[in-house]
Formats: structure tokens, sequence, C-alpha cells
């Protein structure tokens, strides 16, 4: 695992289909669920008027990237249709990329139907949790479509992922993961790749704080790494709070994970998020 042959260089550009994004300084990317379901802001912009309002008050914030999830993946989620996803993001992508077209849009989906759809409505990047698992046409679709896909690791579907994760070595095994399907899809031409470890996809508050202390080395495979830790469980059940009450801890985490090489953070809070990584780079720039 810690052979130095084994790693890329890193590449701290991406090529969206909403034009470059520079990774030199981290981004923030601002989580708009239009759904009825998530675990934190379920039902709270569902609806092209109050997904918009959502999008102008996380812009005005500083998102560098806004992410569009029609279906939820908080654990025990049911899958709905690419079709009832469709209705819900198609609308609200076409309409934000309407009103603010130089923004860079992601859609969240395990689809390929849903995500080529997305991409011409105006979307620019594939975040997809189930590493295509549930759907091997999504890979080609980021390839045809010439976007960043966001490969994420994930031990089993929402449905039953926190039922009883196992691992020998949890970083090990994420790594392992990334850095094989990495280096298949580059095989395939797919190059603008941004890994996620998946904190709270299939792992213990154990695993997930051990991929956390750890993500210095999840970074060494060289591409960009997201973390999505946004008032999870992970927050929660340490601190014994629930999500409306866990901006602290999430706060609090970014930091670290920002000084151990995360380079795109999604978040419900943006304006939070944006003050951190001011004090992260100010506290790297003084190093």
């Amino acid at each position: 695992m810690m052979d130095k042959t084994t790693y890329f260089y890193p590449n701290k550009t991406l090529r969206t289909g909403n034009g470059l994004l520079d990774l030199s300084t981290p981004a923030i990317m601002g989580i708009l669920n239009v759904t009825p379901d998530s675990f934190f802001d379920g039902g709270k912009f569902e609806g092209v008027d109050a997904a918009l309002a959502q999008t102008e008050t996380m812009l005005e914030e500083g998102a560098d990237i806004i992410d569009i999830g029609g279906m939820s993946s908080r654990p025990g989620a049911s899958i709905i249709s690419a079709d009832e996803e469709m209705s819900r993001v198609l609308p609200v992508i076409d309409a934000i990329h309407q009103r603010f077209a130089d923004v860079i849009l992601s859609i969240d989906t395990i689809y390929s139907q849903t995500a080529a759809a997305a991409i011409d409505a105006g979307a620019g990047i594939i975040n997809d949790i189930s590493a295509a698992a549930l759907d091997a046409n999504i890979i080609q679709v980021a390839i045809d479509k010439k976007v960043p896909y966001i490969l994420m690791h994930m031990q089993g579907k929402p449905q039953d992922m926190q039922t009883a994760p196992v691992y020998g070595n949890v970083v090990q095994e994420v790594f392992q993961f990334l850095l094989t399907t990495t280096r298949s899809l580059e095989a395939r031409g797919l190059y603008d790749i941004v890994i996620d470890p998946g904190f709270g996809f299939g792992k213990t508050l154990e695993h997930n704080y051990r991929l956390a202390a750890h993500l210095d080395q999840i970074a060494m495979i060289g591409k960009p790494v997201l973390v999505g830790i946004s008032r999870k469980s992970m927050i929660c059940k340490l601190l014994q709070v629930n999500p409306e009450h866990a901006l602290t801890g999430s706060t609090a985490l970014h930091s670290i994970l920002l000084l151990k090489g995360a380079d795109i953070l999604r978040v419900h809070d943006v304006k939070e998020a944006v003050a951190v990584r001011k004090v992260v780079q100010a506290l790297k720039n003084a190093m």
C-alpha cells in the first residue's frame, strides 16, 4: 500500500462540463437535495423556486459547486426509479443553469439515464455513490460526455449498508478499492476522477474516524479527494446530538480533513465551510 511507485501525480484541475475547476484551493460543494426524505434537509428544497432560492444563497455564501440529488442515500433509504429521479432533478438543473449559467453543477445519481439527461440539461460532474455497481453504463456516460466522475466507496447498498459493516483494515481496503478502480477507469479513457472514501456508507463509527485520521493516505492515490461528513451520524453519534445540532462537530472535522488533504468539502452549510477553508489555508501558508 505504501509503495510510492503505486501513486499517480496529483491533478488539481478538473475539466468539468461547466468549465475548468481549479482545486489548488479546496472547493466547497453545496448540497441541494430536491428530495422528500433526505436525513437533514428532506422536503426543504423540493420544487424549482425553493431550489433556486437555496442555490442563490449557497452561491452568495461562496459555494464553488452545487451538487443536486433527487434520491436519498441515507441508511435504509429505498432506491427510486430513474424516471422518478429525473422528474425531480431535471427541471431544477435546467432552471439553475438558465439563471446561473457559469455555475458548476454536479448530479448525484446512480443511474446512467439520469446522468446523461442531467448533463444535457446543464450539469458538469457525475457524483455516483455506487461506483457504477448499480448501473455500469454510467461510466460510459462520463467518458462520452467528457465530464468528471466522482468515485465513492460503499460497502453494501443504502438499504443494508449500516447493518453490519466489516473490514479487516478499513483504510487499506478503501485505498485499494479506490486505487484499483481508478486505474481501471483510466484504462478506459476516463481521467478526470475524484475519489471519495464514502464516510457513513457501510462504515461503523470507528471505521469512519479511522478513515478520517488516515485521509492523507487516501490522498496519495493522486486524485482530488472529496469528503462528505456534513451533519452525518459519525458526528451525531459521537456528540449525542441530532443533525440539526451537528454543525459545530461538522465544522471541526472539516478543518481536520482539509489539513489531511481533502480537496472538496461536500456540505450543507456553505458559509461555515468557506470560513473553515480560509482559516486552514492561512495556517498552511504560515507553515
